[in-house]
């Protein structure tokens, strides 16, 4: 189900067992508090986040009467998947007992999450919920929520500057908010400018990225546009990253393995390492040769082009070079 049907299911009664997942982590984390909340079991609950998990343990807790007749809630959180038969013993255990509860907060894929989604039916007194990454209208409507609830005087043209800034990440914008209140006085457009880091870098990267995985790329190009990110930076971020994914290509082709300290001189995570070598030998020789002359074009053309041309001649040159990919 949605978010929508959800709350009007909350209404009525807290299903006993819940999956959440999706491309929201604010509202997973908002909804794991909220049954934490209104559970009152804060105190009481356990927790098993990531490599922290214990279905023996996660069993036990539900197993067991509650000393205090309060509640006994487990939160999950991970970005494996639990194997059903366990989940399945998870969601029973729940229903056993008026005081137990269970909540899953799956952080994997979509695709996952769906093979997980028949543990939580409704027949089983469970429910499972997908989140998605939200547009500026609701989150501002979620931040004006979280506003008022702190105590903050900003009005909404400033919340949507600080969803503009933040990428859209919930997450973020609320953890930022939380900041702003120590300032005790409204907040505007140009105290967040003043106060609040762009996360216009990491969009830049994952620009990049799409572009070499040939996704569209043309929404993401406005977003950093609107950020304040100028047509000559980001080509001078793309000429960076091609000629890293260069290095890590003839690196892998003369040493049959993948070391981004001896590459770059610094070891990255080794998920990142990994992404830049997949998308270093998905590139083929020739075409690299290709696009770098194709940059060395663009910039040329860029710095003769009139300003009001300049962001016509970015589009085009990021269009034309997956073109090569």
């Amino acid at each position: 189900m949605y978010q929508r049907e959800f709350d009007q299911k909350l209404k009525q009664a807290f299903p006993k067992a819940v999956l959440l997942y999706g491309d929201n982590d604010y509202l997973i984390d908002f909804y794991i508090d909220l049954y934490k909340t209104k559970l009152d079991a804060k105190e009481s609950m356990l927790t098993l986040y990531y490599d922290e998990w214990d279905f023996e343990q996660a069993k036990n807790y539900l197993s067991q009467t509650s000393l205090f007749g309060g509640t006994n809630l487990v939160v999950a959180k991970h970005d494996k998947k639990i194997p059903k038969k366990e989940l399945d013993q998870l969601v029973e255990l729940a229903n056993r007992n008026s005081d137990n509860y269970f909540v899953y907060g799956y952080d994997g894929t979509a695709k996952d999450a769906k093979g997980m989604q028949a543990a939580f039916t409704d027949k089983k007194g469970g429910a499972w919920v997908r989140f998605f990454e939200p547009n500026i209208r609701d989150g501002i409507a979620v931040l004006q929520q979280k506003a008022q609830q702190i105590q903050l005087d900003i009005d909404h043209y400033a919340l949507q500057h600080l969803m503009l800034l933040l990428n859209n990440n919930l997450a973020l914008c609320a953890n930022e908010l939380d900041k702003l209140a120590i300032l005790g006085t409204k907040v505007t457009g140009k105290d967040i400018d003043r106060l609040v880091y762009s996360t216009a870098p990491l969009a830049t990267e994952q620009l990049l990225i799409d572009l070499f995985n040939k996704k569209p790329i043309t929404d993401t190009i406005t977003r950093l546009l609107d950020l304040g990110e100028d047509e000559a930076s980001l080509l001078r971020s793309t000429q960076y990253f091609v000629n890293q994914l260069f290095l890590f290509h003839a690196y892998i082709k003369l040493h049959g393995h993948v070391d981004s300290a001896a590459i770059l001189g610094y070891k990255l995570p080794k998920q990142i390492e990994e992404q830049k070598a997949q998308l270093a030998l998905r590139v083929k020789s020739a075409s690299l040769l290709k696009i770098f002359e194709h940059l060395l074009e663009s910039e040329i053309a860029m710095k003769k082009a009139p300003a009001t041309q300049k962001e016509v001649l970015l589009y085009s040159m990021l269009i034309k070079l997956q073109g090569y990919l």
